[in-house]
């Protein structure tokens, strides 16, 4: 599978740890699969320019949404490198047939495309204005286009309606798409109005200070818009404001979907800023879920500037990637600080064979050979010869979600061959891990999973149940509990029907939902206090 060239050298760092993951798994578990998804901006067809941002919102909120669905997007990078590599402007409205020269290029097998209207409701106020969108599917591979796509709402619920829009295609793009829309349209993410035009005004606006501004708005309008938040610390990163954007770095959660990228800008805001240990910290952060390369680097860069040793993260990283001069450069030094010089040696020849004009590198490689064996570098600040390990600061966001995309094919790959009941077990774990953070409709579809592998499993059936309450569909959240005590009585499906009854006003019946939860489970901490609640009320428990 390929990109656009700044995607594909992204690529090129990761693919060494994923390959090393791959190597005992089928062919097939390395690729996309066919879904590798364009969006474009949709046209504004309400004669109203101003309204403008709105279609450059639906690449932002559908990428995002079909991550979730499992399907691959291409980032607004490299959307931006396509058109320019053709030469086209970044505003150039695409016709079908240059629609797939784009794709082509981007090796999309898929492009979504669309068009929305805005029609005023007379003294209503612009925030209850009714928007109408269409959009269709472009198949590359078939060159057919999917019927339309239609949904609409005021346009103060433009955020749900682009939802409603992201489920459909997902649909569209895949007729086994089971995830349902309650679940899908529950997902967090949604924002005021005026918080999500300054967002997406803010991150295609042409110069620094006009996307810093537009940005900040957004993040005054929502403080915790995880991501304005992201886009605003990136800028501030990108204008040397380290202190700004630690600031608004570390305000993204840590269950949130972005925290990766937002870790990692903010470890090198404060390796800028000198804040070494916070720096680690951070990268750490990154690599205990994506444990790539970059990361493992400026984990042992960190350290080092710590007077830590680094060496075994200098080595990791160069094993996964040993086609990176900067991996052996940073080891070697690491190796020379320990004394090691026969193995600096020979990381300072590997650095200089992969880039023999590197002139850091080949200062090293001379003082390494003019030096007794055993040598240690000097930290004294007065010795003229004073090496640094490199930091890596470029983060692809594609590219990251490349490898989670990837590593996600090879993990069902694996689970494809296990027995049903196994398979059953890690997806119902994966669901519960998944619903746990907030993530619904990743929840849902490891649950489904789980079910399509074992129909009998009661854990997937209480996990529906679950995602089902919180998504406000009631009437399937009890179908979904009853489902799973048929099959295997349990704490957790008695604990669903308790929160129902209870929300329906029928005390008695949650306190007997209860009683039986405790039966199974006399130590679940959350049905103890749940019956302290309804003892609290006059409701006895049996």
């Amino acid at each position: 599978m390929a990109f656009s060239l700044p995607h594909k050298r992204a690529l090129h760092h990761l693919s060494k740890y994923i390959f090393l993951l791959a190597a005992a798994l089928p062919a097939s578990a390395q690729e996309a699969n066919g879904r590798v998804v364009l969006v474009l901006p949709f046209d504004n067809r309400s004669g109203n320019p101003s309204l403008n941002w709105i279609g450059d919102s639906f690449p932002d909120t559908l990428n995002k949404r079909l991550d979730t669905a499992g399907f691959l997007t291409i980032s607004h990078d490299d959307r931006s490198f396509a058109l320019d590599h053709l030469g086209l402007p970044p505003d150039f409205k695409p016709s079908r047939a240059t629609t797939i020269r784009i794709a082509q290029q981007l090796d999309a097998n898929y492009v979504i495309v669309g068009s929305y209207s805005v029609q005023p409701v007379p003294g209503g106020g612009a925030a209850n204005d009714k928007i109408t969108i269409q959009a269709q599917v472009l198949s590359v591979d078939g060159l057919t286009l999917s019927q339309p796509i239609q949904d609409g709402a005021e346009l103060d619920r433009l955020y749900d309606a682009e939802n409603a829009i992201a489920w459909k295609a997902a649909r569209t793009l895949d007729p086994h798409f089971n995830v349902a829309e309650a679940t899908f349209l529950f997902a967090p993410g949604g924002v005021p109005l005026p918080a999500f035009e300054d967002y997406i005004r803010g991150t295609n606006a042409p110069t620094a200070d006009e996307r810093i501004k537009r940005l900040q708005a957004a993040v005054s309008i929502a403080p915790a818009y995880s991501a304005a938040l992201l886009a605003l610390g990136k800028e501030q990163y990108t204008a040397r404001n380290y202190t700004a954007a630690d600031a608004r770095l570390s305000k993204v959660p840590p269950a949130d979907r972005q925290a990766l990228e937002a870790n990692f800008y903010l470890g090198l805001a404060r390796f800028n800023s000198a804040n070494y240990a916070g720096a680690e910290t951070a990268f750490t952060f990154v690599a205990q879920r994506l444990p790539l390369p970059e990361v493992v680097n400026d984990q042992g860069v960190a350290l080092a500037r710590q007077a830590k040793d680094g060496t075994a993260f200098f080595q990791r990283a160069s094993a996964a990637d040993p086609s990176d001069q900067d991996y052996h450069y940073n080891l070697a030094i690491s190796l020379f600080r320990r004394g090691d010089t026969a193995n600096a040696l020979k990381e300072a020849d590997a650095a200089l064979k992969l880039k023999p004009n590197d002139n850091e590198a080949g200062a090293l490689r001379a003082h390494l050979g003019l030096v007794a064996a055993g040598t240690k570098l000097s930290e004294n600040a007065s010795t003229t010869f004073s090496p640094v390990e490199r930091i890596r600061r470029n983060y692809s966001e594609a590219g990251f979600r490349q490898a989670a995309f990837q590593l996600d094919q090879m993990r069902a790959a694996r689970m494809a061959t296990l027995p049903p009941a196994q398979q059953a077990a890690e997806y119902n774990d994966l669901g519960l891990g998944y619903f746990n953070q907030g993530f619904l409709p990743e929840a849902e579809q490891e649950f489904q999973s789980a079910l399509a592998a074992d129909p009998n499993s009661a854990a997937a059936h209480v996990g529906l149940a679950q995602i089902r309450e919180a998504s406000g569909s009631t009437a399937d959240a009890r179908t979904e509990a009853n489902t799973s005590l048929h099959i295997k009585p349990n704490a957790a499906a008695y604990l669903v029907l308790a929160r129902l009854d209870q929300a329906d006003k029928n005390l008695p019946a949650a306190a007997s939902d209860v009683s039986q939860a405790l039966h199974i489970e006399p130590n679940n901490s959350a049905a103890i206090a749940f019956r302290l609640s309804l003892q609290q009320r006059g409701q006895q428990v049996p």
